[in-house]
């Protein structure tokens, strides 16, 4: 071999300049991510999909049929593959409840965001059901630790 590398010396030279490459690009990232938002624990979650609907009850049939079966990617790929094997006629139940499981998710939003461009002070009064239970149950939950902070 006249002035040529080897294969394998090239490649050693390409796995280092890999390495470096990818710790010179975190390097570069940390000090420009400061950190993500804070999330909204009151902001309404999104609605799933007309598969994660189908998921719902899919997981429970399939963890019945086989019980030793710990793996969930092994329920996800069976979900798939029953998913894509099944027409648009079979797949509506599940369509048309996402579909109300969305508008749920819409009048809640509604609501969230009339609340949020109100403010903190006003609004109380017209919150939906859901976030009603909501901040009941966050109510009893810190009444719980402060007892607890009392006895001590």
């Amino acid at each position: 071999m006249k002035g040529g590398k080897s294969k394998t010396e090239s490649k050693r030279a390409d796995a280092k300049l890999a390495v470096n490459k990818k710790g010179a690009a975190t390097k570069a990232r940390k000090p420009a991510g400061k950190g993500k938002a804070a999330k909204d624990p009151n902001k309404p979650k999104r609605p799933p999909s007309a598969f994660f609907v189908f998921m719902e009850e899919f997981r429970k049939q399939f963890n019945k049929e086989n019980p030793d079966n710990k793996a969930v990617s092994a329920v996800g790929k069976a979900a798939g593959a029953k998913w894509k094997t099944m027409s648009d006629a079979e797949k509506a139940p599940y369509v048309a409840k996402s579909e109300k499981r969305k508008a749920e998710y819409e009048k809640s939003m509604r609501a969230y965001n009339k609340k949020q461009a109100e403010g903190p002070t006003g609004g109380d009064e017209e919150e939906s059901e859901k976030s009603v239970s909501e901040v009941n149950d966050e109510d009893d939950d810190e009444e719980g630790s402060g007892e607890e902070e009392d006895d001590d």
